[in-house]
């Protein structure tokens, strides 16, 4: 639910870094003059498919296809399909859920039948995120000096009026006292767990809870790393380690200046950790690395992609990430068709690995289709009940 705000890689590197060819753009036909006579009506031209949909591809052109890990890819669908709301998909769902689980033939066999490539718009940007995992105190100690906020009893009234008048910002909320305080950290983990949106807390007595994200203060998110790059305070590796270090290092009134450029603020609630991987926004637990937030505007929960990102801007980055995933979640910062966050999984290792991924996407949608009839012999017995033959 909350993510990082990214510079997206310019159009002519992107198209030079990436091993894709770029179609050209679908021409969009010209509005249709007014008739001002009775003379017949022009000859409609052939019919264009509109934005962001591109013309269908096929799999075998399908970039770095052949060589995902195809029973992987789906059970993960079938993971999380439940969320869709197309009738064609919420079908195909559920012939998958009765497959049961498929081996790598007859996986691929299963996807290749069932769905259409569809290329998304131009190139986009690819980010990730992850389930942190943060020592935590019950008071404040030492370096744990920030307070994690419950949710403000007067948030809903203030977020409800709207208008010109948002609720406080960082930079206020920072200054206010927290007898309530839910748990203390230190300053940069708390900054980083409101970027995540949730994330899991350790105590020195060994409880483990998850904090869950549970409102925010209705500022516009705005990413530190590109001010702290222009005032000379990091250089080219904005990563989430180099920004996560120097916070550190600057730990006091230095650090707090810079967090608060954001004046967005988060606020949680603890539930007790089951040690399992979070529920996105579709109220389905994340598959590491198969697992999405997107721009609802732009997706529908439950939406299979394919996504091909390449040209890493940060240093220490993997070349490329080609691989189905499912659009499960969402983020305050993930706007557009072509712009995904990828869900990495929990710890410190899924976080070194997702505070580098900054790539140039491509990104098409796995659309739904339906099967070509068979003979009635060859349909699945599991499908039966739903499907009775005729008396």
């Amino acid at each position: 639910m909350l993510r990082k705000v990214l510079a997206v890689v310019a159009a002519a590197v992107s198209l030079a870094a990436c091993a894709t060819v770029q179609r050209p753009a679908p021409m969009v036909q010209a509005p249709m003059p007014a008739v001002v006579s009775r003379a017949p009506l022009p000859i409609p031209s052939p019919l264009v498919i509109p934005p962001p949909y591109r013309a269908s591809e096929t799999f075998a052109a399908l970039p770095g296809w052949a060589d995902d890990d195809h029973a992987a890819a789906f059970a993960a669908f079938a993971g999380g399909c439940g969320a869709a709301r197309d009738p064609t998909l919420a079908d195909t769902c559920r012939e998958a859920r009765a497959q049961g689980p498929l081996g790598e033939t007859d996986a691929r066999q299963f996807l290749e039948t069932h769905f259409r490539p569809e290329r998304l718009g131009t190139t986009g940007l690819l980010t990730a995120y992850f389930t942190p995992v943060y020592e935590a105190r019950r008071q404040p100690e030492g370096r744990f000096t920030a307070p994690l906020r419950p949710r403000p009893a007067d948030l809903p009234r203030q977020a409800a009026a709207g208008g010109a008048a948002p609720y406080a910002d960082r930079a206020a909320i920072d200054r206010w006292p927290a007898p309530d305080a839910l748990a203390w950290m230190r300053p940069e983990d708390l900054l980083f767990l409101q970027i995540q949106g949730s994330g899991v807390l350790t105590f020195p007595e060994g409880d483990r809870w998850r904090a869950v994200f549970d409102g925010a203060n209705g500022a516009p998110f705005v990413g530190i790393a590109t001010p702290m790059r222009r005032l000379g305070l990091l250089d080219r590796d904005t990563s989430g380690e180099a920004i996560r270090a120097w916070l550190a290092d600057h730990r006091g009134p230095e650090a707090d200046g810079v967090i608060e450029m954001d004046p967005r603020y988060v606020f949680f609630r603890l539930q007790p950790d089951d040690g399992g991987e979070p529920a996105g926004a579709a109220g389905i637990r994340l598959v590491p690395g198969r697992a999405l937030a997107v721009d609802p505007a732009a997706h529908g929960m439950g939406e299979v992609l394919w996504i091909d990102a390449c040209a890493p801007s940060l240093p220490g980055a993997f070349p490329r990430y080609r691989r189905l995933a499912m659009a499960l979640d969402t983020g305050s910062a993930i706007k557009g068709g072509v712009r995904a966050d990828l869900y990495l999984g929990r710890g410190p290792g899924a976080g070194v690995e997702a505070g580098r991924v900054r790539h140039v996407l491509t990104l098409y949608r796995l659309a739904p289709v339906e099967p070509a009839p068979g003979p009635v012999a060859a349909a699945p017995a599991a499908l039966a009940p739903d499907n009775p033959p005729p008396s």
